[in-house]
């Protein structure tokens, strides 16, 4: 049986230890210009902890938006690496690299040396269940003296540097790991740090003074864990919120117009159909499905203009992917759906998604299907979708989720041994041109096998790309230098302030 990687999902957005101006910042420039004595943010955060802020699974997402935790590496606009806490890198050979350490200092004051940072990395190898961007992949660290980390994995890795920029490889001090866990309360080397955690409630954070990149301009951050959109809109107009994450599509008329940014981001919601099992392992039928839906509808009424008729797995957000999409390849011809019974499922942490699963409901059944529509919360539901329960799901996924490598999306959801397959789609071409993608080590190159592998995929009819999302964040007046990413990677950042 496929490992299940739990509440993936949840991870609404992703770590990214930016330098200053690499993405769009809401009311004004990111830098880290001033006297840093500004005043506090007050911050709503749409998902809550949901594993004591552990960095190997959803809370990643959270300590990142949050800027807590960085790794040795982030991404910049173009999707490539960044330096972070690595300052530079070179690869050895196939199988090696070497990581150049900058200065800099964990919050509980201890520097960042090559044997703390080695040992980081061990502890993220040895977690259970692996990290995700971890998936697949065999590494290890070890100190090249006091201020260089050599890494070196069992296959040739040819994106280790966009590998290391995952949230779930945060770089933590030794005092982290005890007990058996990786606290980042205090040990982490972001602008912020935690000093209070009331359960699923809120957090307090502290500006860190000694952060390499610059003292930040607000003296610290109240968050508070607010699942309800409408309530976290409601609180953004009342004068209590300085900014809030993830304004439901619904809400968004009712912020002024100044007071939300609408961001293009790298997460697709999908229509993921069984390849495997049930009905829909007909070719013939899935493409039926396929043909059925209008994806047009998705954006301009679902989303209210929030969002891009979908294209393929990587949207307009992905701007090296424009101009490279090729036809998909290898589709089978429609066949007769009536009598045909379909199970359809999605959940409601993203509110949008139950009207999205009720219009693909409506439009399948048009086709002749007949369609049993469940919608759960997520943590409810990814099991049995993981286990290929469900004939179809609506699915809302950010295609750079893991490591920033556009093959890797690939590999963990459409090939026979991705850990994330909803579609349980397995069929030899998609692996082939996958595995073959995943060989190329030149970025342009790899680009290109990606748009070719994608092809094959769409051409299964296993996934149809419904819509891709712009995320609604509200900003309020006076607000300057929110980071506006559209990779979901950060929020705050040392130039954040009000």
């Amino acid at each position: 049986m496929r490992s299940h990687r739990r509440l993936r999902l949840l991870a609404p957005f992703l770590l990214a230890p930016l330098t200053a101006g690499c993405f769009s910042t809401g009311g004004g420039s990111d830098s880290a210009s001033g006297d840093g004595d500004g005043s506090r943010l007050r911050v709503a955060l749409a998902f809550p902890p949901a594993e004591n802020l552990s960095p190997y699974g959803a809370d990643a997402t959270l300590l990142s938006r949050l800027g807590v935790t960085e790794g040795l590496t982030s991404l910049d606009a173009n999707g490539s690496a960044a330096p972070a806490l690595a300052a530079s890198w070179q690869r050895k050979n196939d199988t090696t690299w070497t990581f150049t350490l900058r200065e800099a200092a964990f919050q509980d004051g201890s520097e960042v040396t090559a044997d703390a940072v080695a040992g980081s990395l061990a502890h993220a190898v040895a977690a259970e269940p692996a990290p995700a961007a971890l998936s697949g992949v065999s590494l290890t660290a070890k100190a090249d003296g006091d201020h260089a980390v050599t890494v070196t994995t069992d296959e040739p890795d040819p994106v280790l540097p966009l590998r290391l920029s995952s949230p779930s490889l945060a770089i933590l001090s030794a005092k982290a790991y005890k007990g058996g866990k990786a606290d980042p309360v205090g040990t982490a080397t972001g602008p912020f740090e935690i000093t209070e955690v009331n359960g699923t409630t809120s957090a307090a954070l502290d500006r860190f003074d000694d952060y390499w990149g610059g003292r930040a301009q607000a003296s610290g951050v109240d968050a508070r864990f607010i699942a309800d959109g409408t309530a976290r809109a409601n609180a953004l107009r009342t004068g209590e919120l300085d900014i809030a994450e993830a304004v439901p599509v619904s809400q968004a008329a009712s912020l002024d117009q100044a007071t939300r940014r609408d961001t293009a981001t790298t997460r697709t919601t999908s229509l993921l159909l069984n390849a495997s099992t049930g009905p829909l392992k007909d070719a013939g039928l899935r493409a039926t499905a396929r043909a059925a839906i209008d994806t047009s509808v998705f954006a301009k009424d679902v989303y209210e203009g929030h969002g891009d008729a979908g294209a393929g797995i990587y949207g307009p957000a992905v701007t090296w992917a424009e101009g490279k999409r090729e036809k998909p390849v290898g589709r089978a011809g429609a066949e007769q759906a009536t009598g045909q019974t379909l199970t359809l499922a999605t959940y409601d942490n993203r509110p949008e998604l139950p009207e999205v699963a009720q219009v693909v409901k409506e439009q399948l059944e048009k086709a002749g299907f007949t369609v049993k529509l469940t919608v759960r919360e997520y943590s409810r539901l990814e099991s049995d979708a993981l286990d290929g329960t469900f004939d179809a799901f609506v699915l809302a996924r950010n295609t750079l989720l893991d490591t920033g490598d556009p093959v890797s999306i690939l590999a963990s959801d459409y090939t026979c041994d991705g850990d994330f397959n909803i579609a349980q789609l397995c069929d030899r071409e998609v692996d082939r041109a996958v595995a073959a993608a995943g060989q190329v080590t030149d970025t342009d190159e790899r680009r290109d096998a990606a748009m070719a592998a994608e092809a094959r995929v769409l051409g299964s009819d296993a996934v149809v790309p419904l819509v891709h999302q712009r995320i609604i964040t509200g900003v309020a007046d006076g607000v300057r230098g929110v980071v506006l990413d559209p990779y979901e990677r950060t929020l705050v950042g040392t130039g954040t302030r009000r």
